[in-house]
């Protein structure tokens, strides 16, 4: 009797042994009247062999073409030493069917695997590209990595406890994605952007330990690591400092490298605060690979005559930035090219100045900047950012906020051409995070991480801007992976923060009344921490798109290539709902 087996399962081990095997045709080899078939399965592919002796099963095997789904049985016997693949894991062996059964014929598919098609054309088409070998590596992969968060979790004492997905509109920072009721006309659920009001009422409901590996929806602009519906691993416990939560996360990333990468990562992670890694990188999400660091040079500028770079020294909102990249081949090309790149950022230039000599000023320097500072400034720089010949000096000057955003990205972009980077793997945690920043286009203040982070220095006299939270953030290879705080757990304390955010009693109420409610009746301190499911796996196999590793993403419009969605709904469907809509179907 024959056993079933997986194609890519196989080995010399089964040499005369009768298997059955079930699978899509890969490829058909028709070589000289002997019919060899590439036989694929989601553990690998396994060479079928038709013989025109076996007449009957012959005839069928004819018909095979590629994405037919079969049955086979047969023989496994050892290949020819001159005809082994080395590129499978089942290349040293072959079938010889004996028995062969056609499951479903398909028509010839839309691309082959091999083919270089568009991203649109993948997503068209995402039941057959689910089919290929990198995206069915992917697909396990994030199974794989999940099933090691469980039983890590598990291990520790949390529970598993599901939250809604109909909820209550709540603003939590990006815009929510709505659902009409039927039941009750004009009124709205909302699907939830986080857990995070579920988990703290779970808290003070008595689970000392929670997660959930939730579903999660934010109706905000796309990018390539960022979906409208993705996955959150979600963790939330009681009693327990901001360190112990921390550890606890160092020890499941250690066994999540070591089980899925086979790597072995270090504890504790390397830590910076928020306002360390802007100062130093220009960003809360540094890519601590790149060995480029940005330097606040205002002191330097504060007196010249260049009245570009005096006029931002001289305003505390205001910055002027130097990066300096060491002893590599920049070329006027790839400085117009740089330019060319801050300038679609919103910069209106890029200055620099080229270290030839740097013991002779200025003559051993090179730039337009050169005849407008003075010599002193020119040698109190270099002196300053420790330049050598042959460094070059990037500079933006300008309104904080934007001189960051310029020069994070330049420095990403110049490391990653020019191959500054110090290793494969680097993991931070991001602490001490402003509670408040101020919003200047809706002229209020809003929480940086969300209202409910426990701020560590707030009372009535605070300066708002300087109100700090027990937050943390860990960021991977220069990615934001996961983020958490210790919460609020004082009816009072709560009540406070909103308002700052400029909500009054009643609004309070009406957002989150449930919630402030349960404060009133005991809370226990308590903390937690998200981390985007997907983004973790797109890091770890080294994708380029957080869609890579989704069974079935949106476009960056947020639509479904495959299925069409989102489309209009008839007319019955919304007068059910009570809705009215300019759009007809």
């Amino acid at each position: 009797m024959s056993k079933r087996k997986y194609c890519g399962d196989l080995s010399e081990s089964h040499i005369g042994e009768i298997i059955t095997l079930y699978g899509w045709v890969n490829k058909v080899r028709d070589h000289g009247g002997v019919i060899f078939v590439d036989l694929r399965d989601t553990k690998g592919v396994t060479q079928v062999v038709f013989n025109p002796e076996e007449k009957e099963i012959f005839n069928i095997s004819e018909r095979l073409r590629n994405e037919f789904i079969i049955k086979i049985s047969g023989k496994v016997r050892a290949r020819p030493q001159d005809a082994e693949n080395k590129n499978l894991s089942s290349g040293s062996v072959e079938i010889v069917a004996t028995e062969i059964e056609i499951l479903s014929e398909a028509q010839t598919p839309p691309y082959s695997f091999d083919d270089d098609v568009s991203e649109d054309v993948r997503l068209k088409h995402r039941f057959h590209d689910l089919k290929s070998k990198k995206m069915q590596k992917n697909i396990i992969f994030r199974s794989e990595l999940i099933k090691v968060i469980r039983d890590f979790l598990y291990d520790k004492g949390f529970i598993d406890i599901e939250t809604p997905i109909l909820t209550k509109a709540t603003p939590e920072g990006a815009r929510d994605f709505l659902v009409p009721s039927r039941l009750n006309k004009g009124d709205f659920y909302a699907l939830p952007q986080s857990p995070q009001l579920f988990k703290q009422l779970l808290m003070m409901s008595g689970f000392e330990r929670y997660y959930q590996i939730a579903k999660c929806f934010r109706d905000e602009d796309l990018r390539a690591d960022r979906q409208p519906e993705f996955t959150q691993l979600d963790i939330e416990q009681s009693f327990e400092s901001s360190e112990s939560l921390i550890n606890l996360v160092e020890e499941m990333f250690q066994i999540i490298f070591k089980k899925l990468k086979n790597v072995e990562v270090k504890v504790p992670f390397k830590k910076l605060t928020y306002q360390e890694c802007i100062d130093q990188y220009g960003t809360d999400a540094p890519d601590l690979r790149i060995l480029l660091q940005l330097n606040k040079v205002d002191h330097i500028f504060e007196k010249t005559e260049f009245e570009i770079f005096r006029k931002p020294a001289n305003d505390k909102n205001c910055k002027v930035s130097a990066l300096v990249v060491p002893g590599k081949d920049i070329s006027r090309k790839d400085i117009d090219d740089y330019t060319d790149y801050v300038s679609k950022l919103g910069a209106k230039g890029l200055a620099y100045i080229k270290c030839n000599d740097i013991n002779n000023i200025p003559e051993g320097l090179q730039s337009p900047l050169i005849k407008f500072l003075d010599e002193n400034i020119l040698k109190n720089l270099l002196d300053f950012l420790q330049v050598k010949n042959g460094d070059i000096i990037f500079f933006s000057a300008g309104e904080s906020d934007f001189v960051n955003k310029i020069m994070s990205e330049l420095r990403v972009i110049i490391g990653n051409q020019k191959n500054l980077k110090n290793s494969a793997l680097e993991i931070l945690w991001v602490t001490d995070f402003p509670m408040f920043e101020y919003d200047k286009n809706a002229m209020k203040w809003k929480a940086i991480h969300h209202p409910f982070t426990k701020p560590l220095n707030f009372n009535k006299d605070s300066d708002l801007a300087s109100v700090m939270s027990d937050s943390y953030d860990l960021v991977l290879n220069g990615v934001e992976i996961g983020g958490g705080s210790s919460r609020i757990n004082e009816y009072d304390d709560q009540i406070k923060v909103l308002k700052v955010l400029g909500l009054d009693d009643a609004e309070i109420q009406e957002k989150f009344g449930f919630f402030i409610d349960a404060l009133k009746f005991g809370c226990p301190p308590h903390g937690g921490i998200a981390f985007g499911i997907d983004r973790i796996a797109m890091l770890l196999l080294e994708m380029s798109s957080i869609r890579d590793v989704i069974a079935f993403p949106k476009t960056q419009s947020g639509t479904c290539l495959m299925t069409d969605a989102p489309t209009l709904i008839n007319n019955n469907q919304l007068k059910d709902l009570g809705i009215n809509t300019d759009k007809k179907k």
